[in-house]
C-alpha cells in the first residue's frame, strides 16, 4: 500500500556512476550549442520582425528602421532571452543534453542521476550567462575545482558527466 504513496525521481538513462565533465570536452559542446542556438535567435528574430511588420505595416517599419527607432529593441532582447532558456530548459530537463551534449557525451544531472528541475535549469542558465561576462572564469572554475565543477554546476547544485556512447 505504501508503494501507492511513494513516487521515486525519474533517472537518466544510461544510469551509472560516471566521471565529471573536463573542461575541453565541456567547451566542444558549449561550442556546438553555440551554433544551434545562433540560428535559433536568426529564425526567432526574423519570425519576431515579419509579426512586427504586420502589425505596423512595411512602410512604417521601414521609417523605424531608417530612424534608428527599432535598434536595441527591449521587447525583441526578452524574446530571444527567452527563447535561449527554452532551448536549454528543455533539453536539461528532459534528458539532461543538448544536442552539443549528446554529440560530446555529456549530460547535466544531479548527483543521484535524476533530471535537473526547472529550477535548476534557470539557475545554470543566468550563472552561465554571468560566467561569460565575467570573461569565463566561471567555466574555467573547473580547471581549480576538485570535481571539476563551473560556477553554474555548483550554484544549481548539478553536475556534468561523461556519458558513454550508446551501443548500437
Amino acid at each position: 500500500m505504501m508503494e501507492l504513496f511513494c513516487m521515486s525521481k525519474p533517472v537518466l538513462l544510461p544510469q551509472g556512476d560516471f566521471p565529471p565533465v573536463g573542461l575541453g570536452r565541456r567547451l566542444a559542446a558549449v561550442f556546438y550549442d553555440f551554433l544551434l542556438c545562433t540560428a535559433l535567435l536568426i529564425v526567432t528574430a526574423g519570425l519576431y520582425k515579419m509579426v512586427q511588420m504586420a502589425i505596423i505595416g512595411q512602410q512604417r517599419m521601414r521609417e523605424l528602421t531608417e530612424a534608428g527607432a527599432l535598434d536595441g529593441d527591449p521587447l525583441l532582447s526578452t524574446v530571444l532571452l527567452f527563447v535561449l532558456f527554452g532551448f536549454f530548459a528543455k533539453f536539461w530537463t528532459h534528458g539532461g543534453q543538448t544536442l552539443g551534449m549528446q554529440v560530446w557525451g555529456v549530460r547535466v544531472q544531479n548527483a543521484d542521476g535524476s533530471p535537473i528541475t526547472l529550477w535548476q535549469a534557470l539557475l545554470r542558465f543566468i550563472v552561465s550567462i554571468a560566467s561569460w561576462l565575467c570573461l569565463g572564469l566561471g567555466f574555467f572554475w573547473a580547471l581549480i575545482d576538485k570535481r571539476k565543477r563551473s560556477w553554474h554546476d555548483i550554484y544549481s547544485e548539478s553536475q556534468l558527466v561523461r556519458v558513454p556512447k550508446p551501443k548500437k
